[in-house]
């Protein structure tokens, strides 16, 4: 494990029973509220999208936000919010995907991607990969090009990168780290 690795992994607190009995929930806020560790975090996030060659960043709502738009600005990349339906303004593409207790939509600016952007995903996890693949849908369907995925942790035994692969159509899946 990498120094940054242990770092981050450090500052992300367990919570038993959230949200609800039997979840073990990965509370990322002590992450975010360490300077060292968020700068740790953003820079590692900022060289992976430079590395695969992005020009947009898409953030997933919500703790998405959180760590793509600082990555966004250090990697000097536009920032695009993917938000669940009904968010945003205007004209937007939606994309609707099934969940394991139900259905979700998320929706993205119409005018926010063409063909031209390079598009790097980023969220805070990767569980059981359903809002990303529903987002690489939804980037695609606006013309963009993905060229890459990158989760601060990855639940491995969701078994969520199974089900995303086949949607990153060859595009790389980055996990800083992987639980």
């Amino acid at each position: 494990m990498t120094a940054v690795q242990e770092l981050l992994l450090s500052r992300i607190r367990d919570v038993r029973d959230y949200p609800k009995q039997g979840v073990v929930f990965k509370d990322i806020t002590p992450l975010l509220a360490d300077p060292e560790a968020f700068t740790a975090l953003t820079d590692a996030l900022a060289e992976l999208c430079m590395r695969h060659g992005a020009t947009k960043i898409v953030g997933l709502e919500a703790r998405g936000f959180i760590l793509a738009a600082p990555v966004a600005v250090r990697a000097g990349m536009g920032f695009i919010p993917v938000r669940k339906a009904g968010k945003l303004p205007g004209a937007t593409l939606s994309q609707a995907y099934d969940l394991e207790y139900g259905s979700a939509e998320i929706e993205v600016h119409a005018e926010d991607l063409d063909t031209n952007d390079r598009v790097m995903v980023i969220d805070d996890v990767l569980a059981t990969g359903g809002t990303a693949e529903a987002s690489l849908q939804l980037i695609r369907r606006a013309g963009a090009r993905v060229v890459g995925v990158a989760v601060l942790m990855e639940l491995g035994f969701l078994n969520g990168r199974a089900r995303l692969e086949p949607a990153l159509e060859g595009a790389p899946l980055e996990a800083l780290i992987t639980l």
